[in-house]
């Protein structure tokens, strides 16, 4: 599903007005129907409830004076707060707003604190509020009257609909400028707002709905998709279930480069995960050391020992083994638990380097890396990198609350510099592509806040390159896939307590179900709320 930022939404509007000549208050209306329906099909109100609609000077204030046109009409008890003086609201929504006074609809001016602080108590008595303050070309923090407004706003607990976007969150990166509002639902236009699908912002809007409003798509196709929520569609082919007479051969061999003394979970858990995604065959290159205990824990999975330095970390003696060790393999996962000892970390550097194979790094692979970014140029379009927050710090060479302050630009940023594939995980994981897409994952909660989930990422992401996946599709359909194994768990356990190994039990299921186009869960997941209302 395509999703888009502030600019290119107001683009969209700009060139079908302008080219089209479809005039604005048309959209204007066309979303104010929108949102109006929406309101009454999610609250399904009584006769005669009251709801107060905050309206600002700008286009958001005028979607909201249609919006409360429509719910007048629906037979609520409308109040109407213009957050301004009157003679300042213009064009479109000033249009609105002398519609609705000579339909005598209850409408008070509060343009500063004081008239606020005598109009306040009506909110305290009303059933519903609509947030129709600020829009999405919010670009800087909410101070003074309006944040007022938005803080007690939040402190009434009313249900509130917010209209667009929250009132205070940036409507690209999805951080709290200041103050935002805390909706209940949120009716967004046209499409999507990339802040609106990504944390913190997706902690602030409640149900989420798309609005048509009238935009076609001979002016959406004219601009390029950067930006998609994926969905099974996106990847689900390279799923699809293979000839009868197929064999462990053809379904691929992933060599597994993981373990040290302490994390031999972490090799564990990565061949088991491509084991379960799929993966014919998977190798697993361990410390010679601990080779005994991977023996005993994996049965399905090959291990070979390899050179280590006593103490249970591969040294360098073992890149002659791991340079053979490539010939037969379909591709690479690297990293999980590998440690970060010198030698070991050399080593690393060299199989980034030298490595013909499609590749995952995580983990120690990536903390390897940090300081060295430029060997993987040389092999960049063959390597997915799968960091947290905190790896990414460490090889972009940023602080991880900048990372965090604006996750798809950073994203964006670390893809075009370096040229690989990116999976930064967290909530609502990110994926970046070299050619300039992100796709936001919309799968996955709190079971995967425990050890091991990221090892079985890696190997889901291994399986997949193992069976000749495109590179695009084993980066995105890896972490959805990994997400709805914990949204399957967390609606049969509860998101505390579940293991990551657990999540191997649920996985062949959910590939059955998204191969057969079949959805595995018996409630819609997260991305399945944005209904499309026309």
């Amino acid at each position: 599903m395509r999703i888009v930022k502030a600019a290119e939404m107001q683009q969209m509007d700009r060139m079908t007005i302008e080219d089209l000549g479809i005039p604005g208050i048309v959209l204007m209306e066309n979303a104010g129907r929108g949102a109006g329906r929406f309101f009454l099909e999610h609250f399904t109100p009584s006769p005669n409830d009251s709801v107060v609609i905050l309206c600002g000077r700008g286009n958001n204030g005028g979607d909201g004076y249609v919006v409360g046109r429509y719910l007048h009409q629906a037979g609520l008890n409308v109040t109407v707060a213009v957050l301004s003086q009157q003679d300042r609201i213009a064009g479109d929504a000033l249009t609105n707003l002398k519609i609705i006074r000579n339909m005598d609809l209850d409408i008070h001016e509060i343009p500063d604190p004081e008239r606020w602080k005598e109009f306040r108590h009506r909110l305290t008595h009303c059933d519903f509020t609509v947030d129709a303050i600020l829009g999405t070309g919010l670009n800087a923090p909410v101070r003074g009257f309006y944040r007022t407004v938005i803080e007690d706003l939040n402190g009434l607990q009313k249900p509130v609909m917010s209209i667009d976007t929250p009132s205070g969150l940036n409507a690209d990166s999805g951080q709290i400028m200041g103050a935002a509002v805390r909706a209940d639902l949120t009716a967004t236009f046209g499409f999507p707002k990339l802040g609106l699908v990504v944390f913190p912002g997706a902690g602030l809007v409640g149900r989420l709905v798309r609005i048509d409003i009238g935009i076609p798509e001979c002016v959406s196709s004219r601009l390029p998709r950067h930006f998609c929520l994926t969905e099974p569609s996106d990847f689900k082919d390279s799923l699809s279930v293979e000839r009868p007479d197929i064999h462990k051969g053809n379904r691929g061999h992933l060599l597994v480069l993981a373990g040290s003394t302490g994390k031999t979970g972490a090799a564990s858990l990565t061949a088991m995960g491509a084991l379960r995604a799929g993966a014919g065959l998977v190798t697993l290159g361990i410390p010679e050391t601990l080779n005994a205990i991977l023996e005993a824990k994996l049965t399905e999975a090959m291990t070979v020992p390899l050179p280590d330095t006593g103490r249970g970390n591969l040294s360098m003696k073992a890149w002659e083994h791991i340079h053979a060790l490539f010939e037969g393999k379909t591709a690479v996962a690297l990293g999980p638990g590998l440690s970060t000892h010198p030698e070991t970390v050399s080593l690393v550097r060299k199989i980034v380097a030298e490595c013909p194979l499609p590749m995952v790094i995580d983990a120690d692979g990536l903390n390897a890396l940090a300081g060295c970014m430029d060997v993987v140029k040389g092999r960049a379009p063959r390597t997915i990198m799968t960091p947290h927050p905190g790896e990414m710090a460490r090889i972009s060479g940023r602080k991880t609350a900048q990372i965090q302050e604006d996750r798809a630009s950073a994203s964006a940023e670390f893809v075009h510099n370096h040229g690989c594939f990116l999976v930064l995980k967290g909530a609502r994981s990110l994926v970046a592509m070299p050619d300039g897409s992100l796709y936001v994952n919309p799968t996955g909660n709190p079971v995967l806040s425990s050890g091991g989930s990221g090892d079985v990422l890696t190997g889901l992401i291994g399986g997949f390159l193992a069976r000749g996946f495109p590179i695009a599709k084993a980066a995105i359909g890896g972490p959805y896939v990994h997400g709805l194994a914990a949204d399957l768990l967390a609606q049969q356990r509860g998101s505390s307590g579940v293991l990551a190994g657990e999540l191997l039990e649920t996985i062949p299921d959910i590939i059955a179900h998204l191969a057969g186009g079949t959805w595995p869960l018996r409630t819609p997941a997260l991305h399945s709320e944005f209904y499309h209302i026309p």
